[in-house]
């Protein structure tokens, strides 16, 4: 895996265009932005593909999987009054560096492997007394129609009280997907991100599910609260999971071919690449 001392060479040069159209005086939000509360409702999300239940409680759930490491640390929350949940069931699950999700055949972008009996990125915990879980694993990778993202799902007793996914900064999936060598010599081209997911734009407009990551010596982390209300019910996110438990990968355009979101605009300029992926720069016109 190479170093990534390129990576601040990298942002430092993408700050330095982004800078100058930030209107005077305001602050520049980042991903190390993570001390402040966040005491309001997580948006409820599609479920997604391959959810399963193989009851791994467990914090390290890499199984060696290739990638980068990725700490995910949770705090679970009750929504109107912040106060930490301790005892609540957090289950995650995501896809490796190649896309492919464990446990289930058709994965990769041809949809010709089959991970069945493979439980790689699924696990659970229990929160503790101050609300937090974390796991161990590796930074997600893509799939073809989908932002980057890792699922969630909480449970308070027998009910799910929160279904979402959670999503990462596209300036460093960037990063990471195109200096990294197990999340390259991919057949598909990633077209979606943050900006242009529809899923994310639709269920997660004020971005509530983005998690901020910071950078350690020997791994990411990322961090995340997770707002729960007690009187809603949780479960509406399960009922809008994909039709045979496929990913969630919009339908096709008109001719039979991909949808227009997905397929290669006809010019795309390194401003308009910039501009999806760096908050505050302008599209070109």
């Amino acid at each position: 895996m190479p170093p990534f001392t390129s990576r601040r060479s990298l942002f430092a040069a993408l700050g330095a265009g982004a800078a100058g159209l930030l209107p005077r005086g305001a602050r520049a939000a980042t991903a190390m932005d993570s001390g402040a509360e966040i005491c309001v409702l997580t948006p409820q999300s599609i479920e997604g593909p391959f959810y399963r239940d193989p009851k791994l409680v467990r914090a390290d759930i890499g199984e060696g999987r290739p990638g980068v490491p990725l700490r995910m640390r949770l705090r679970v929350v009750e929504a109107d009054s912040c106060q930490p949940v301790p005892g609540a069931r957090v289950d995650i699950w995501h896809c490796d560096a190649q896309g492919l999700y464990s446990g289930y055949p058709g994965q990769g972008d041809s949809r010709s492997l089959d991970t069945s009996g493979q439980t790689f990125l699924r696990g659970s915990q229990n929160t503790d007394a101050a609300g937090w879980v974390g796991f161990d694993t590796i930074y997600p990778g893509w799939y073809a129609g989908r932002a980057t993202h890792i699922h969630v799902k909480v449970f308070l007793d027998t009910r799910t009280m929160l279904t979402g996914q959670i999503y990462f900064p596209d300036a460093l999936n960037e990063f990471l997907y195109t200096q990294v060598p197990a999340y390259q010599g991919r057949r598909a081209e990633r077209f979606i991100v943050n900006a242009n997911d529809g899923i994310a734009r639709e269920e997660d407009p004020h971005r509530r599910a983005f998690c901020a990551v910071k950078e350690e010596a020997e791994r990411y982390v990322a961090t995340l609260t997770l707002g729960v209300d007690r009187s809603r019910d949780g479960r509406s996110g399960e009922r809008r999971e994909s039709r045979g438990g496929r990913p969630e990968r919009p339908e096709p355009g008109p001719d039979g071919g991909p949808p227009p979101e997905m397929r290669r605009p006809a010019r795309l300029t390194m401003k308009d690449r910039l501009a999806a992926l760096v908050p505050g720069l302008r599209r070109s016109p």
